[in-house]
């Protein structure tokens, strides 16, 4: 469960949603459930001051039976507690439960199936498994955007009025830092340079390896700059430490690892640009993030990203190291260029709120309610003609 390990993507998306959700609804209950602990991070993110009153974490003791959490444990859990409805918010719903509750699952995007290059096999495997039968057993299906909910819908055949995109947002912890701080915690961070910037997990669909050679293009004519690239590893890494490591400019780009929000906001708050290279994405909360920021942000043309980012964005196609570079200097050469961008990011990223995405996703809760309450009621029908 993305709330058993340090908080990304995911992670945040189903804390904040849920926290969105109980402070909109305050005479409803909200229950977060798994079988492993919680993280408790650096940022005391999850602490019980810091949640709504309805809202709760459930850390279910299991057994050499239970512990096969998505086939039996959850199901058993939700047999002794009943519930009104189930949402999985990362790609997963419990099987055998449709007859009891109604289920919403989240997909954030389809790599597995699109990409399988950029994930290990294995995960590639179960993705191709496990998702189409999710998919069957959710009574409704929420994708983070236009872009996914098409594909969904394409690629797995599903009716369209199943699939509801509701976007997401950036936290409200990200908002320019005041320079003198964010310059204490930048120096704290190894960074003495001016410098362009990526946040993500650190895999192959980031699309950094793009990101690297476009670098050494500019680098040579920017004495100073430094590239940082700030994230945990993921999978599939080795090749792109090997290309640092024997990059001419290896000494300029620097690796920070996991970073708190503190640090990515003093980050997001001095970079020259931020830089977003991915290849897919079902959403892509950092460039938002940076926006929010006030960021000048550089980003992949891929359908998700544009779809988010509006016009607040200089676009560079992702495959292409030169249109990349192209992009850097344009930014970096061009103050007016920098300025607009900062001024739209920061003008798009009101455009989105945990707010309107607990509504958005109260609205599917209630179509789900309805569907499965429609069924139920067809099942009896059935049964008392038969």
């Amino acid at each position: 469960m993305p709330l058993n390990q340090q908080l990304t993507g995911v992670g945040h998306y189903t804390l904040e949603l849920a926290r969105a959700m109980a402070l909109s609804a305050p005479e409803d209950q909200f229950e977060i459930v798994s079988p492993r602990p919680y993280v408790f991070d650096r940022n005391a993110t999850l602490t019980a001051d810091a949640l709504p009153p309805n809202l709760t974490f459930v850390q279910e003791q299991t057994n050499i039976l239970t512990r096969r959490w998505w086939r039996v444990g959850l199901p058993r859990y939700l047999a002794a507690s009943p519930v009104d409805l189930f949402h999985g918010t990362n790609f997963e719903v419990p099987l055998w439960t449709r007859q009891r509750c109604p289920t919403v699952v989240t997909v954030h995007d389809l790599s597995r199936l699109l990409h399988p290059e950029t994930h290990e096999a294995r995960q590639v495997r179960r993705a191709q498994r496990r998702l189409p039968r999710m998919i069957r057993a959710a009574m409704m299906i929420i994708t983070p955007s236009e872009s996914v909910r098409s594909e969904l819908c394409e690629q797995l055949r599903i009716a369209s009025e199943r699939v509801a995109a509701v976007p997401e947002a950036p936290r409200a912890v990200f908002q320019p830092m005041p320079p003198e701080e964010a310059a204490a915690i930048v120096r704290r961070l190894g960074i003495d340079k001016e410098f362009l910037l990526f946040v993500g997990t650190i895999e192959p669909r980031k699309g950094l390896a793009t990101l690297l050679r476009a670098f050494e293009e500019v680098a040579g004519n920017l004495k100073s700059m430094q590239l940082v690239i700030a994230g945990r590893l993921g999978w599939m890494f080795d090749d792109l430490l090997q290309e640092i490591r024997d990059s001419r400019f290896a000494g300029r780009i620097k690796l920070t690892g996991y970073l708190n929000d503190e640090e990515l906001r003093a980050l997001y708050s001095s970079c020259r640009a931020f830089i977003y290279p991915s290849i897919y994405e079902g959403f892509g909360l950092p460039p938002l993030e940076a926006m929010a920021c006030g960021a000048p942000v550089i980003a992949a043309g891929i359908a998700s990203i544009v779809e988010v980012c509006g016009e607040a964005a200089l676009f560079f196609d992702q495959r292409s190291a030169d249109s990349l570079a192209r992009a850097m200097i344009e930014v970096l050469d061009n103050e007016n260029i920098g300025t607009g961008l900062i001024t739209a990011g920061r003008r798009r990223v009101a455009e989105y709120s945990w707010k309107r995405t607990a509504q958005l996703t109260r609205a599917v809760y209630r179509e789900a309610i309805d569907r499965f309450t429609s069924e139920l009621k067809q099942s009896k029908k059935a049964s008392l003609s038969g």
